[in-house]
């Protein structure tokens, strides 16, 4: 099975794997943040945001593996004097798929992009059952706690 990057025709499906993953972290998905997903994703391809993903075998216009990706500008630091970030927004297998090493190739050519545009610093979030192949591709702890506020 092969990876392609992602054209905005497959905002729908990444979107649909991208629920996949959340109900697997115990997060409801219903909602607008799909449609709002789906939009984001059509308007942001190419720009950035890069999508890698993998065809159903037999069902046309059906996803059976993802990885989506940003980068933003930050202010340049001593461990990031270029100021680009990363961060792998959703990746997810259709369950009927795992453990085929579809997330490791969606994951490497998401990693590749990251390479292509100098981006040296890439962050994201884990869950327990990916994370194992995350430490395997060279993501670990940075250091620093990193917090979070949100607001309601």
């Amino acid at each position: 099975m092969d990876v392609r990057a992602a054209v905005a025709s497959d905002a729908d499906e990444v979107v649909r794997l991208a629920a996949i993953m959340f109900e697997s972290m115990g997060v409801a998905t219903s909602g607008a943040w799909a449609e709002a997903g789906a939009r984001q994703v059509t308007r942001r391809l190419g720009d950035d945001l890069a999508v890698f993903v993998v065809d159903h075998p037999e069902h046309t216009d059906t996803l059976i593996a993802s990885a989506a990706g940003t980068v933003s500008r930050r202010l340049p630091g001593p461990f990031n004097p270029s100021g680009l970030a990363g961060y792998v927004q959703w990746v997810c297998v259709d369950p009927g798929f795992r453990r085929l090493g579809l997330a490791r190739q969606v994951m490497t050519r998401l990693l590749e992009w990251y390479a292509d545009r100098d981006v040296k610093t890439v962050e994201l979030h884990a869950t327990p059952m990916a994370e194992p192949l995350y430490r395997a591709m060279g993501f670990a702890e940075s250091g620093g706690r990193a917090l979070r506020r949100r607001v309601d």
